[in-house]
């Protein structure tokens, strides 16, 4: 069996940190999704289970993020997330996502981390 090239992830959590990593949008303001209402994921991120949200109620708000975040690409993510609410909501919302979601997006966005901190 061949070793891993050095420039190949050589564990699950390397490939699922550039999985995650590689939808990132470059800047947090590019999240200009909806932020109220009735909102229809496609086929794509919602593949199993509820495809309709509603923003009004926090629950729904955090079970579409919690979604998008795992199974959006970088366009879901710009579509369908707003930055002031993950910013509002991500002091609980890191609680919800995996481990590898939640260090990207810190990593990527420092005022994720500090608002995490902050609520703390």
């Amino acid at each position: 069996m061949a070793a891993p090239s050095p420039s190949s992830p050589s564990s699950t959590a390397e490939l699922l940190h550039a999985r995650y990593a590689g939808r990132l949008p470059r800047a947090i303001d590019e999240l200009t999704g909806p932020t109220y209402g009735q909102v229809a994921l496609p086929l794509h991120i919602a593949w199993s289970g509820m495809r309709t949200y509603d923003l009004d109620p926090p629950r729904q708000r955090m079970s579409l993020y919690r979604v998008v975040l795992a199974e959006g690409q970088r366009d879901d993510l710009v579509a369908f997330l707003d930055a002031d609410l993950l910013l509002k909501q991500w002091p609980v919302l890191r609680t919800l996502v995996s481990r590898h979601i939640r260090t990207v997006w810190e990593e990527a966005f420092p005022e994720l981390a500090d608002r995490a901190s902050a609520a703390a």
